[in-house]
């Protein structure tokens, strides 16, 4: 299993960014690859990538999630991932937005994009097109601010 670790400082303030990043049904606008995301309830989400010419549809569970601080999911079905999106607030009008995901690539074609660090540039540019998506509006297009505790919790 590999990790990917990646970083960008966005222009908004902490709540504008976190509250975009709720909007999982957006994500399509900015993350490479993702078809679809339906938001099932308050803590699943469904899942439709094309990625290499390979579909595929999977869903996901939120795991934590607190306002202005993070969210954190696993997959459910299909390839095996998992991570946590972090915000930190730099100043007043800048946020720190951190990805890290833990991933096991499923076939070749996976295995061979982890190996040649594709993976990692996606990430690195799905969080740069985030930043241009939420800079480029100067509003969020939704919220949810509700509370996900870590299990066990």
């Amino acid at each position: 299993m590999g990790t990917i670790t990646q970083s960008v400082d966005v222009e908004a303030p902490v709540s504008r960014t976190y509250n975009q990043w709720t909007q999982f049904e957006s994500f399509p606008q900015f993350m490479e690859g993702v078809q679809e995301v339906r938001q099932l309830d308050d803590t699943h989400t469904h899942w439709v990538t094309e990625i290499a010419g390979v579909r595929r549809e999977f869903d996901a569970t939120i795991t934590e999630q607190h306002p202005d601080e993070r969210v954190a999911w696993r997959a459910d079905s299909g390839p095996t991932h998992a991570g946590v999106i972090t915000f930190h607030r730099l100043d007043d009008t800048t946020t720190r937005v951190t990805a890290q995901m833990d991933l096991d690539p499923e076939g070749f074609a996976e295995h061979a994009a982890d190996k040649l660090g594709v993976l990692d540039a996606r990430v690195k540019g799905d969080l740069r097109r985030f930043k241009e998506f939420i800079e480029r509006r100067g509003t969020e297009t939704g919220a949810w601010r509700g509370e996900v505790d870590r299990p066990g919790s």
